[in-house]
């Protein structure tokens, strides 16, 4: 390696921290995790959003992987993404969801995102899991859609969740012979993972796994965790 490679090497974060403090001129931002001045993501919050990829199961046996837990600085960073629709922050949810989609990666299997509804679509303008998805350099395959509407998953009790959801996704097309990992961004009780991989069975589809961004301190402690990561 010749003194000017290592040169340019040792001044790329240099040059990184100078053109962000030239943009925050420019375009002043708050950071998404924390309200931090200058920066989308700011140092700290990227730091504590490390992938942390843990391991669980939906009550029918699917495997899911996820890789943050859904408090703290990622909590603010994912409602300010989907709610807010700060897009710019997105980076460390994709790099959280790209080291867990990594760990259950498998040749000929293809990655179906859970499908936003049309009323969520039209209030924030993007989708956010198929969004991630393109970050992470991956190509989305859009095979559910979702026929019913259902009630907001949030006014709903764990069992009253897996009843709203049940039915409400179908696949758009006969999926015999294909292989998928169900994608989502936050789990919580596993009613939505579960639909959405209840619909791909129903047309045909094996489902080998679910995965998701972050996953809720409810489930976290129930009896379908199977380990953590580093415990």
């Amino acid at each position: 390696m010749t003194r000017t490679t290592c040169q340019r090497r040792r001044m790329h974060p240099i040059l990184k921290d100078a053109l962000l403090d030239a943009a925050a001129l420019l375009f002043p931002v708050r950071c998404a995790g924390c309200g931090a001045d200058d920066r989308s993501v700011c140092d700290d919050c990227t730091a504590a959003l490390a992938p942390e990829i843990t391991a669980r199961m939906l009550d029918d046996g699917t495997p899911v992987t996820t890789a943050l837990l859904y408090d703290g600085v990622a909590r603010q960073l994912i409602l300010a993404f989907k709610e807010q629709g700060r897009t710019d922050a997105a980076a460390p949810l994709v790099a959280a969801l790209a080291a867990a989609l990594s760990s259950v990666a498998a040749p000929g299997v293809e990655v179906a995102p859970v499908p936003t509804t049309r009323a969520a679509y039209r209030r924030r303008g993007f989708d956010p899991v198929g969004l991630l998805l393109r970050r992470a350099g991956l190509r989305p395959r859009r095979i559910l859609a979702r026929p019913r509407p259902g009630a907001r998953q949030k006014t709903l009790t764990i069992d009253e969740r897996a009843t709203n959801r049940h039915g409400s996704m179908r696949a758009k097309t006969a999926l015999a012979g294909r292989r998928f990992l169900v994608v989502d961004d936050v789990f919580t009780t596993g009613a939505t993972l579960g639909e959405a991989s209840r619909a791909i069975r129903a047309a045909g589809g094996e489902v080998v796994g679910a995965v998701a961004v972050a996953y809720t301190v409810r489930r976290s402690a129930g009896p379908s965790e199977l380990s953590r990561s580093g415990r």
